[in-house]
């Protein structure tokens, strides 16, 4: 079994690129929950729905999010009742956050209603939810002190303002969702994905227990490198680590992972640090890690098997 640490749009590119070489039903992709709302009386999970729409070939490639052909009457009809269209949500999307509250509101947990879901577009992978407790990002604006709920900052405010800190309310009081444990310890390998290692790992890393278990198997993990010559290829990651502190760089992300994992997947853009990266105690693989077409997912995915071979 292959194991990966998700979120965002960069882990669902990888995961679409990991079932072109392996069969599906071999992955199980633990998902960040940090990013999760509540917006008129639903449940959205955007991880969990992104990753999910990827791997069922319905994302919208041009935004990265959401459905392909969508439409947004609602959201149109919304905004011209004064009503709060932030948030788009488009036609499609909705379906989804109706079906999911309906389960939750019926009693069904977030994994219960994840499974369902993705039982109900045809996905062979497992998708498991990092939690099924409540756990929000919440990040407060270096310039005024002030917090905001993380769409709040991230759509609402175009990710534009510079950061003083993150936290994660309501983590420390979670628990590891059903099988995440289990589904770590026995993985033949662990893969953290190219995504935010703040703001989409750094929520699940957090929940009690989880890190210790990813840490324990160090020596059969592989961390892929989000930062591609100093930038994100999507999103805030790289400001996101200056403004905390870290150095925005690949080497900035080994760092933050050499304790969690033994292998590094690094940029062609970067083959430059790999000796300070290995100075870490990691190995370094160094390929092509932009995942521009579905070939190009494929093959990132096979180097990352490859580190077992």
């Amino acid at each position: 079994m292959l194991v990966t640490l998700c979120g965002g749009v960069g882990a669902a590119r990888f995961l679409s690129g990991l079932v072109q070489v392996v069969p599906p039903t071999s992955i199980t992709a633990i998902v960040n929950t940090g990013d999760d709302l509540v917006l008129h009386g639903l449940t959205i999970c955007p991880d969990l729905d992104t990753i999910s729409y990827t791997l069922a070939g319905l994302n919208n490639e041009e935004t990265g999010w959401g459905v392909v052909g969508e439409s947004w009457r609602t959201m149109e009809r919304l905004r011209s009742l004064g009503g709060a269209a932030w948030f788009a949500l488009g036609d499609l999307d909705l379906a989804t956050h109706l079906f999911r509250s309906e389960l939750l509101r019926q009693g069904a947990t977030l994994t219960e209603a994840t499974q369902q879901f993705t039982e109900a577009l045809g996905i062979e992978v497992t998708v498991l939810p990092a939690t099924n407790d409540p756990v929000a990002t919440k990040v407060t604006l270096a310039e005024t002190g002030e917090e905001l709920d993380f769409q709040d900052y991230f759509v609402g405010r175009h990710h534009e303002p510079r950061l003083r800190d993150v936290r994660f309310e309501g983590v420390d009081s979670s628990t590891p969702g059903p099988s995440v444990l289990s589904a770590i310890a026995n993985a033949e390998l662990l893969i953290i994905a190219p995504s935010n290692p703040i703001v989409s790992l750094g929520p699940i890393l957090a929940i009690p227990g989880l890190r210790d278990a990813v840490e324990e198997r160090r020596s059969t993990n592989v961390a892929i490198s989000p930062i591609v010559a100093g930038a994100a290829l999507k999103g805030p990651a790289a400001d996101m680590l200056s403004d905390l502190g870290h150095e925005p760089t690949a080497v900035g992300v080994a760092r933050l992972y050499a304790p969690l994992a033994a292998t590094f997947i690094l940029d062609e853009a970067d083959a430059v640090h790999a000796p300070e990266i290995e100075a870490l105690g990691m190995t370094c693989r160094i390929t092509n890690t932009v995942m521009s077409s579905p070939a190009a997912s494929s093959n990132l995915a096979s180097v990352v098997l490859g580190v077992t071979q």
